[in-house]
């Protein structure tokens, strides 16, 4: 049951892409004649490699964020949600309005205009350095993701409070409480020791945010909000700070002064160990980044493949698309692994990092200890060297 539903939802992509492109070709087409009378007639033939389906243009104005959620095409028109925009000007000061007044780039408002891009961006017509606090696509993605992480969490919670932990759970609490389980016996627990329980909201937070996140960019017009490098810098500098800021005096020593080491050694292992502080939240930002945006150019990649096969031939665009789609479910499969995969991963290097800054140093103070004895009769406690405990 649950793979025929997985199956729609592909085969709907599937569809909204297809119209899409299609849009997107009639909409080029639309627009020869216009360009033909603008141009040489000896530039004809970059006309024709310039008509027909863009690959570059649909994977990027999927991945990339935008100031428009587009849905699909109907006629050769976009349906997409206009969000609203707010602009802070220096001199002008804050202006709302809707996206739709600039009309999809073509047009300008209150002296601002939109631009394409790599990344979509909203300037001002007098040059002035304006700050941008709009609500883009993946601001809406990252609300309605809170959204639900709040609405599952306070349910499952209220039946906690409910029902107690000694009944039998049910509906999403069931669903929920393995995965609950789990971050606490395999991340908390083994990461971070006796104090695993002060780190439990944080390091669940995280999981359920990103996972939440992956799944959402998988829907049919989702965003691609885990796939933005500045997202995921966020998430990498939280759990920066949290790390700094638990570190206890054995951390810093350690870090600052290893002990054990040679003085001229601990000038070269000092420097190597500070840019190694600030290399960890950085694997953790591009990790999850690089793994994200790659899954989703792959499986529009290999959807694409149906249209530009299709340029060349009609033949062989439909001969094409039972292996595009057969490879498409693959990789869609494969992504809702990896969306928890990669949650999870993110979630235990984080715990792993925080549980390095509060370590103690067990191993020092056993080993100090190793050199004292203690008499049971008298109660004293006396030295004794190594050569004797040895013996």
């Amino acid at each position: 049951m649950i793979s025929r539903r997985l199956f729609s939802v592909l085969i709907l992509t599937f569809a909204l892409f297809s119209v899409s492109n299609k849009a997107i070709a009639q909409h080029e087409e639309g627009h020869e004649p216009a360009q033909h009378e603008a141009a040489a007639a000896g530039h004809e033939g970059q006309h024709e490699e310039k008509k027909g389906f863009n690959a570059s243009e649909v994977i990027f104005g999927h991945i990339s964020d935008s100031h428009y959620w587009h849905l699909f095409d109907v006629n050769g028109e976009p349906v997409s949600m206009s969000l609203p925009v707010m602009i802070w000007h220096p001199e002008k000061g804050l202006s709302t309005f809707s996206a739709s007044k600039f009309e999809h780039g073509h047009a300008s408002h209150e002296g601002y205009s939109l631009q394409h891009g790599m990344k979509e961006k909203i300037v001002s017509e007098d040059g002035a350095s304006i700050i941008d606090f709009s609500i883009t696509k993946n601001v809406l993605s990252m609300i309605i993701s809170v959204v639900l992480l709040l609405w599952i969490m306070l349910s499952v919670a209220g039946k906690y409070k409910k029902n107690g932990v000694m009944k039998a759970p049910t509906g999403m609490q069931n669903a929920l409480e393995p995965v609950l389980t789990f971050i606490r016996d395999e991340v908390g627990k083994p990461n971070l020791g006796h104090k695993y329980m002060r780190y439990m909201p944080l390091l669940l937070t995280i999981f359920f945010f990103i996972w939440i996140n992956n799944l959402l960019g998988l829907l049919p017009g989702g965003a691609n909000f885990t796939g933005n490098i500045a997202v995921t810098a966020c998430l990498a500098v939280v759990a920066f700070l949290v790390m700094v800021f638990s570190g206890n005096k054995h951390f810093w020593g350690h870090l600052f002064n290893p002990p054990g080491v040679p003085l001229g050694v601990k000038f070269l292992l000092v420097p190597i160990e500070i840019i190694s502080l600030f290399i960890k939240p950085i694997a953790l930002m591009i990790r999850l980044f690089a793994n994200i945006l790659a899954g989703h150019i792959v499986i529009l990649s290999v959807i694409s493949m149906i249209f530009i096969f299709g340029a060349l031939s009609e033949v062989a665009g439909w001969g094409f698309v039972p292996v595009s789609l057969a490879f498409s479910i693959f990789m869609f499969f494969l992504e809702l692994l990896v969306a928890a995969i990669q949650a999870f991963i993110f979630t235990n290097l984080t715990a792993v990092f925080i549980g390095q800054a509060i370590e103690e140093g067990h191993q020092h103070d056993h080993a100090h200890e190793d050199y004292h004895a203690h008499n049971p009769e008298t109660g004293q406690k006396y030295n004794v060297s190594k050569e004797e405990i040895i013996a």
